[in-house]
């Protein structure tokens, strides 16, 4: 299966013509995606603007490698605390 990454415009282009009436099967088949993908992007997007969903995505992005950095120091503490641990 192919997965495509749509723009923060194209999301909100797709909920704003769902806003104006166009049926959500037609939405999926203009745009090439399935309906659970709208229902997803309208759980998380619905009244956002475009500069919303960009700060919202930066916001993810750096929380991604915030909490990578947290794991990789646990697994270093845990180790450090291992190595202490036994009697030499």
């Amino acid at each position: 299966m192919n997965a495509k990454r749509y723009s923060e415009e194209q999301i909100m282009t797709v909920l704003k013509d769902a806003e104006s009436g166009i049926k959500v099967p037609e939405l999926c088949r203009k745009y090439g995606m399935s309906e659970p993908t709208y229902y997803n992007w309208k759980a998380k997007y619905s009244g956002m603007t475009v500069s919303d969903v960009r700060r919202l995505k930066a916001l993810e992005e750096e929380n991604r490698k915030l909490k990578r950095i947290v794991a990789d120091q646990t697994l270093d503490i845990l180790a450090l605390k291992e190595i202490n641990a036994k009697n030499w």
